[in-house]
């Protein structure tokens, strides 16, 4: 039986699934060296280096390198922490797999913060470490170290450095600022020939001198009295194409309103006044002094400074008597020769006699006596003002107390700040919560309490979460809890930094049902306040301070 045959369709073609396109993945929030300095900063400032220790080596992101850690170094942390930060980097606890060690520029960096806070033999003996370690130095590090024995009074020594970078010529030329540096200790020194002959020698090896070079010849200049050298000078640079800049103007008028030059100083004003320069205060007040002396019109000064034009001396008949002129002047020649020593004895007599002095006068007195490590003389200032009743700034109070509380001298501030409260000065909230922020994190609760204490006026709830904040960090819970009834009984509200505060240091405590019953606290809180868009001035400053407080 024969079969049809069979006719089969042809088969279609079935339609494949476009592949979808992958995600892309997102790319990981990169890590910046800004970042990681910032994170290392706050924790050397903020804590104990029993605490800090281990948060450095847990610290994510942070790479044991050189240009790390010189970075570090430069931010200026508390000298005791920052040198134990430098000898923690090179420990094998840092990075186990890989030994980190020191460069010239790690040395560099922690021998600048040495001589800077007035320590030469331990900055002498870090210097002889780095050559035993077979670390060449460079022209930074020895003009570093040779600055800092200049700045001592040991110009010998300094001298001796010098001439070391210079035997190094085939390895370390010294530079611009290197010959600025001796030029300056030479001439300060008293030993001008040999600054000449440095100067000279700078210019024949074919280095252009600077604005800051300048600068130092035109400063001697003045203190010789030799003011018309000094405006040939400036005729000089200005041919060479290098411009005088704000300081310099600044510390020629200075000199030439100390000596009474008013023709050379009038000079300077028509240029700062066709350069839009102007004066600082201290030395506006000097070259207005000044004027009136001689006899000439001040329209010139005004005219260059005018956001200073209604200022003037203290409108007293005691700041324009003739032995109190000469006090300021005797005052004011001492700051500018850094002589603290004299400064602390005519303080002690002017007590004696109780004279009655400028407060910003004072104020600047107690700012550079600590910039140059000297805190006793800010102190002697400190005594003086509050017998004869002068308030400074506020910014002179925070130097001198910062200054002890890097030195771990607690019990002196606690007397500093009693002395300042008792006699009527205000510190502030802003002042008094760093203030007692930074005793709490030195581990010294007591003193924190104290200072908290005396200051009815500013216990806001700033000052409440700073008091809280430093008993958690010493383990007293149950005086941090107390605190925050005494709060509440006060009728002051917390805020989001004070929850902050509470739940970081009951979870540290190991509490953990009072840190959720205060976390819920907190969300009732910002609940009711969603919708409220101002916070009050004390809110704003303790949500800044404490919020992410603690990362």
């Amino acid at each position: 039986m024969l079969r049809r045959p069979r006719h089969f369709l042809p088969a279609k073609h079935r339609r494949r699934p476009k592949p979808q396109p992958k995600q892309p993945a997102e790319p990981p929030t990169p890590t910046y060296t800004r970042d990681i300095v910032r994170r290392v900063t706050n924790i050397l400032r903020d804590h104990p280096w029993s605490a800090a220790r281990p948060l450095l080596l847990s610290l994510p992101g942070l790479t044991w390198d050189s240009h790390t850690v010189a970075r570090v170094l430069k931010t200026h942390p508390p000298l005791q922490k920052a040198f134990l930060f430098f000898r923690l980097a090179s420990s094998p606890a840092a990075d186990p797999k890989a030994a980190f060690r020191h460069d010239r520029y790690t040395y560099t960096s922690m021998l600048h913060l040495l001589g800077e806070a007035g320590r030469v033999p331990a900055m002498l003996r870090l210097l002889a470490e780095m050559l035993r370690a077979g670390v060449d130095p460079d022209a930074a590090t020895f003009t570093t170290v040779m600055h800092w024995l200049g700045r001592a009074g040991d110009v010998d020594a300094a001298m001796s450095v010098w001439e070391e970078m210079r035997s190094r010529r085939g390895r370390c030329r010294p530079t611009l600022v290197s010959y600025t540096a001796c030029v300056k200790i030479l001439f300060d020194a008293g030993r001008a020939a040999e600054g000449k002959r440095v100067f000279e020698e700078m210019v024949a090896e074919g280095l252009r001198p600077s604005c800051t070079t300048y600068t130092v010849l035109i400063e001697h200049l003045a203190d010789a009295g030799k003011f018309e050298a000094t405006l040939e000078i400036m005729s000089d640079m200005q041919d060479a194409g290098v411009e005088p800049d704000k300081a310099l103007c600044n510390i020629l008028v200075q000199k030439c309103s100390r000596a009474g030059e008013t023709s050379v100083m009038t000079f300077i004003l028509k240029y700062m006044k066709e350069k839009l320069i102007v004066l600082r205060r201290p030395i506006f007040l000097e070259a207005l002094e000044a004027l009136k002396a001689s006899g000439e019109s001040d329209n010139l000064l005004q005219e260059v400074n005018p956001h200073l034009a209604s200022e003037g001396i203290e409108c007293d008949q005691t700041f324009s008597h003739l032995g109190y002129i000469t006090d300021r002047n005797m005052i004011m020649y001492l700051l500018a020769a850094r002589n603290w020593s004299a400064i602390e004895q005519m303080m002690k007599e002017l007590a004696t006699r109780n004279v009655k002095f400028e407060s910003h006068i004072l104020s600047d007195i107690i700012q550079a006596s600590c910039a140059n490590c000297r805190p006793s003389c800010g102190l002697t200032v400190l005594h003086y003002s509050l017998r004869v009743g002068n308030e400074l700034n506020r910014s002179a109070y925070s130097c001198l107390l910062g200054q002890y509380i890097r030195n771990d001298s607690f019990d002196l501030v606690l007397k500093i700040v009693e002395g300042l409260i008792k006699s009527g000065c205000s510190l502030g909230s802003y002042l008094l919560s760093v203030l007692i922020l930074r005793l709490g994190c030195a581990g010294h609760s007591s003193y924190a309490a104290n200072i908290f204490g005396l200051s009815s006026e500013d216990q806001t709830v700033t000052t409440y979460t700073a008091l809280m904040n430093a008993y958690f960090q010493a383990g007293e819970v149950d005086k941090a809890l107390e605190l925050l009834s005494q709060m509440k009984t006060n009728e002051i509200s917390a805020c989001a930094g004070t929850y902050e505060v509470l739940i970081y240091g009951l979870q540290k405590a190991g509490r953990k049902h009072d840190s959720e019953h205060y976390r819920r606290e907190r969300m009732e809180m910002q609940w009711h306040h969603q919708y409220c868009d101002e916070h009050s001035p004390e809110d704003s400053l303790c949500n800044h301070l404490f919020c992410g407080f603690h990362g």
